[in-house]
């Protein structure tokens, strides 16, 4: 476990509750498991925010009664799986490998039932401008399952706070479709996954969305910028890790660039809050040492209100590879499979547990700006 401390303790009770959920495609079900142990151990958020498969998980968690979240996800985990038409017993990593790219290449040719299909006809026969040339895949059927497993009204009404992360393909920004700020529908989960050119992109109000995982795959630092009074406890479930072993082959190479890529600047967005913290500790003290005729003027008030930081911790749970996987794990739906990545995030969630104790600020004495505390198992 590393921890990464700052000065200026302060009691983090009464802490919002909050769930981060990267993105990546199959690897996703590593977070069902890793869900249902966090409702084991009665972690209830207040607050979700996803990108990609991230947010098609935010959505069914937070657009569903407590008692039905658990089985919606594993309801969409189940269909968006393929059953495939063999079976393979695997005594080693080797022949598991081999089984792992035959069944992402069945999900390549074929798509995963209740999530896409291939474009028929492709995506060339198609006059340019027209959605259906943008992309390998037509999602259709992902709308159909989150009309069904997902209650909107409920999102709407904001029981849970969800937030979820596209990038506008006009402006290239990155952009936060927020409960407390808009309507949420399926558009804009769909939109949050939309990864080019596998997916075509989104039309929202007149704008045109994909796949926030373009531009960052972790949702961490709109959750960090969009509260600054309210303490918070944030578990984050990262799918791709930015550390790793030096490739040995091609495959290996692919892989690897692919985590590299898509784990987000996580750490690079922890050290500039810890400098900000930093500034915002020696301006309280330079606010203290003030004269009192000074202390009490509109602009010491004012750096006053900006120097106020709110206690929030981070534990990061982070998917570890497994020897038989590849470059295509992403795009890996067998049922055999996502049920190892299910199993997984379970079992990786009641290891944290064990050694992090029960899931409260008041239990941590939460004080310091940021706590990141990350479980490898």
């Amino acid at each position: 476990m590393d921890v990464v401390a700052s000065e200026a303790p302060r009691t983090g009770t009464g802490a919002r509750r909050v769930l981060v959920l990267q993105g990546g495609g199959a690897l996703g079900a590593y977070q069902g498991g890793v869900y249902e142990g966090l409702a084991e151990a009665d972690f209830r958020p207040d607050w979700i925010a996803g990108i990609s498969i991230g947010a098609i998980n935010a959505a069914l968690i937070a657009g569903n009664r407590r008692e039905d979240r658990l089985p919606r996800l594993r309801e969409f985990w189940e269909r968006s799986s393929s059953v495939l038409p063999f079976n393979l017993r695997m005594p080693d990593s080797t022949m598991h490998s081999l089984f792992s790219e035959a069944a992402a290449a069945w999900t390549a040719s074929f798509g995963v039932e209740g999530f896409f299909r291939p474009r028929v006809p492709p995506a060339m026969f198609y006059p340019p401008g027209v959605p259906e040339a943008l992309s390998y895949y037509d999602t259709a059927p992902l709308r159909a399952t989150l009309e069904r497993l997902v209650d909107f009204d409920r999102i709407n009404a904001q029981e849970i706070r969800l937030s979820l992360g596209a990038v506008n393909v006009r402006t290239g920004a990155l952009v936060y479709f927020d409960n407390e700020h808009c309507t949420i529908g399926p558009a804009h989960v769909m939109a949050s996954g939309a990864l080019p050119p596998g997916f075509p992109p989104i039309e929202i109000n007149g704008e045109h969305y994909w796949d926030g995982g373009v531009v960052s795959n972790t949702p961490l630092q709109y959750v960090m910028q969009n509260e600054p009074k309210d303490d918070l406890l944030i578990f984050q479930v990262d799918l791709f890790n930015a550390h790793g072993a030096l490739p040995r082959t091609l495959l290996e190479a692919a892989e690897r660039e692919k985590d590299i890529r898509y784990a987000s600047r996580t750490d690079h967005n922890t050290e500039v809050d810890m400098k900000i913290h930093a500034a915002k500790v020696a301006l309280r003290a330079l606010l203290s040492a003030l004269p009192e005729e000074l202390r009490t003027s509109p602009n010491a008030a004012l750096l006053g209100d900006l120097s106020y930081e709110n206690a929030v911790t981070v534990v990061k749970l982070c998917y570890r590879r497994k020897p038989y996987e590849g470059p295509s794990k992403d795009y890996e739906f067998s049922r055999q499979t996502m049920l190892d990545h299910w199993r997984t995030g379970l079992g990786d969630l009641r290891h944290a547990m064990e050694k992090r104790g029960e899931m409260t600020c008041e239990r941590h004495k939460i004080a310091s700006k940021t706590i990141e505390a990350e479980y490898f198992p």
